[in-house]
């Protein structure tokens, strides 16, 4: 036996290494990674709000007193929002997902309509406190937009590699388990401009 007879099984071994990974074996969970960081970044952001409401509520509470209702409603959006449990297996099952997505809609809304309470009280837009707070809450919102795009563009990719030829086929045989994930959708009437008044 000469020594390229001896080579053989590691060229072949080799050779099948280099295919396979060139043929897209590994984009499935190479891809679900991806969409799954994303969504990690997306639960990050959420929680970096949900973190800054009690602090907000606190400082307007001590100058809209009369504003109790807006301000509980936000309290328990928030509560709502931070109840709903949230694993892995939420981006593939879309009832769980449309109840995370339904609660940190209700979320914002409750923000909003705070938010557009404090408009009646002039010393509170002039607050510090506050100002820094509605900054960072603004910040927040950006992070939450950016973060619900990206996780979009790679559910948008994942999704795609298990609807098309070879990844579905790869799919199907090597990782039965994948299945697709969803995305977020506008909220209803979020087509239409809110009204502002002066």
């Amino acid at each position: 036996m000469g020594w390229l007879d001896r080579l053989r099984p590691g060229l072949v071994a080799l050779g099948l290494s280099v295919g396979l990974a060139g043929c897209g074996v590994n984009n499935v969970p190479t891809l679900q990674e991806r969409a799954n960081a994303a969504w990690g970044e997306v639960q990050n952001q959420y929680q970096r709000r949900a973190d800054l409401i009690p602090n907000l509520v606190e400082t307007v509470k001590g100058y809209a007193t009369q504003e109790r209702e807006v301000l509980t409603q936000v309290t328990e959006a928030r509560a709502k929002a931070s109840s709903v449990k949230v694993d892995a297996s939420t981006v593939t099952d879309p009832a769980k997902f449309k109840e995370f997505q339904d609660a940190q809609n209700q979320l914002s809304g409750a923000l909003g309509r705070l938010l557009v309470t404090v408009e009646r009280y002039p010393d509170l837009k002039s607050n510090q406190n506050f100002l820094a707070l509605q900054s960072q809450l603004e910040g927040t919102e950006n992070r939450i937009a950016v973060a619900r795009r990206d996780y979009i563009g790679t559910v948008r990719e994942y999704n795609t590699e298990l609807r098309t030829i070879p990844g579905r086929w790869i799919a199907g045989f090597l990782y039965p388990d994948a299945k697709p994930m969803e995305v977020f959708t506008a909220t209803a009437g979020s087509d239409r401009p809110p009204a502002v008044k002066f």
